[in-house]
């Protein structure tokens, strides 16, 4: 997991002085911030705006809406936690306690909705005799 962490922050450093000297960009930490997570913030808006109008047609959309907002929340929370444990040094951090973290709660989720298209499917059955 610090080596994730490490790699990241080396490509965004690695970003940062191909923007200072390759294109002459002097910019304090905070412009820089301002500009590329803005940039970065929108375009991902674009993809995921796209992605909910295509999620919107489908039946249970708002279920789907749901499992990914909690699943975006459980990615922030499980990583969290990681970094938690990195500053604290109560526990190691690792890439595989995370993942498997966000794994449980996929299982968890699975469970949930085989149950719902279980009663869903006797709820039609049910209505489709009488």
């Amino acid at each position: 997991m610090r080596e994730v962490i490490f790699l990241i922050a080396d490509i965004m450093n690695y970003a940062h002085d191909i923007l200072m000297d390759t294109f002459g960009i002097n910019m304090t930490d905070k412009q820089l911030h301002f500009w590329i997570i803005g940039i970065i913030g929108m375009i991902t808006f674009f993809f995921v705006y796209i992605a909910f109008k295509i999620v919107e047609k489908i039946k249970w959309s708002i279920s789907l809406f749901a499992f990914i907002y909690t699943f975006t929340v459980m990615v922030v929370f499980v990583f969290a936690i990681e970094l938690q444990q990195a500053v604290t040094n109560r526990g190691n951090m690792e890439l595989a306690d995370a993942l498997i973290g966000l794994w449980g709660f996929l299982v968890f989720f699975m469970i949930y909705a085989a149950i719902a298209i279980a009663i869903y499917i006797i709820y039609y059955l049910i209505k489709k005799r009488k």
